[in-house]
Formats: C-alpha cells, structure tokens, sequence
C-alpha cells in the first residue's frame, strides 16, 4: 500500500511529510481495521476544504459575478461526478484499499467511491502541509476545469429541466427525498426527479439540494437535452 500511496502523493503533487494520512484518506470503510482508520472523517474535511477552495478560486476568476452566476459554476466543480475524474487522472483508483467483497463487485469504478476518496485525499493534503498545500492541489487538477468553463456560467439542471418541460406544457418536475443514509454529521440523501411523462433520474448527495441538481441532470441526459 505505502508504494501505491506514493504513487498517489506524487500525481497529486504533494511531498507528505506523513505518508500515513494519505493511507487513511485511501482506506474505503470495508477495509478497516481497529489498527486501520478508514476515510470517513477526512472525507468530511475535505469537502469542506475543496468547496472553500474553490469558491475561492471562482470569485477570483471571476470578480464581477454575483452569486446566482457563481453557483453553477461552483456545484459543476465540486460535484462527485467531477471529483471522481479528477481521482481517475491522479490514479487514486488503483491505489485505493477496499474490501474484498467490494473488491469483486467493482467498486473501484464508482463514482460515490472515488469522489470521497478525492476529497478525503485533499483533506490529508491539508492536514499535512496546510492550506497552502491544498490550495496547490486545486489549482493543479482543477484550475484548468475553472478555466474551461468559459466565460457563460453552466445552466443549472433544475432550472434547465424545468424550463424544458414547461416549454412542451408540462406541469414542473417533482423532486422526492426517497433515503436518507449515514451519520448525522455527513448524511447522505437519495433524490429523485420525476417528470409527468413519467420519466425520472436518482441521485445521491451530501445535500438535498446537491441530490435534486445531480438528479435533474441525470434526467436531462436520458431526454437527450445534455451529453452524456
């Protein structure tokens, strides 16, 4: 594991004085032991460490914009989906640890699994080298997503859905907690999003307002309206 780590440290460009917190930030909860921490708790950091930072990043960027026009280019960057590409580039996917059921069964390509990852690796990032040290992370595997996005904010997907179903006379979409799992400090919520034909997308978030955006985006490529 210690090889595959460092590996790991050397693509996301930081030089850990302790090796082990990345370790910790690559053990999937089905992997643990009472000897090995798994990842929850920096996955909790570091979520909160990759919105700041990039919050931060966008009002730079982009001084004049209010916060309706920075909001969707904000949950573009820090959403699992976004967070999983990242993980893939770095190769935080074969250095993961997980159990060896969810060895079998292909979690390693999941994209609930690789985000936390990322965000628990960018959270022993911070603890080992501080904020400086995780804001060098962002901008070396985000900065150029940030640059990409143009000078046109991205549509937000609910108002995106709902637009294009009152285009064709429909009633708005509906939107339907149907789970909530986890601890209370990070829950995790499963949403969908229906529309009158019937038609209707899931998602999972840390938010119910993140799993309506993820699940109203998934709906609007099943109708075709995004690219998968």
């Amino acid at each position: 594991m210690a090889s595959d780590a460092r590996e790991a440290a050397s693509r996301l460009g930081h030089a850990f004085t302790d090796i082990a917190r990345l370790e910790e930030a690559l053990t999937h909860p089905s992997a643990a032991t009472p000897a090995r921490p798994h990842n929850q708790r920096l996955e909790f950091l570091g979520d909160r460490v990759l919105g700041l930072l990039v919050a931060e990043a966008l009002v730079a960027r982009h001084p004049d914009a209010n916060e309706g026009e920075l909001a969707p280019r904000f949950n573009e960057l820090v959403r699992k989906e976004t967070c999983a590409e990242v993980a893939r580039e770095i190769g935080l996917d074969r250095a993961l640890r997980l159990g060896k059921s969810e060895s079998r069964t292909g979690a390693r390509r999941r994209d609930a699994l690789l985000g936390d990852a990322m965000e628990a690796a960018l959270a022993a990032v911070y603890l080992d080298g501080g904020l400086e040290a995780a804001r060098g992370v962002i901008a070396r595997h985000w900065g150029a997503r940030i640059e990409a996005q143009g000078a046109e904010a991205p549509r937000d997907a609910k108002t995106w859905l709902q637009e294009w179903a009152q285009a064709r006379g429909m009633r708005p979409p509906r939107y339907e907690e149907e789970g909530r799992t986890g601890p209370d400090h990070a829950p995790r919520f499963t949403v969908v999003a229906r529309l009158e034909t019937g038609a209707e997308a899931r998602a999972e978030a840390r938010s119910k307002r993140a799993a309506e955006q993820e699940a109203a985006m998934t709906l609007l490529k099943l109708i075709g309206e995004l690219d998968e």
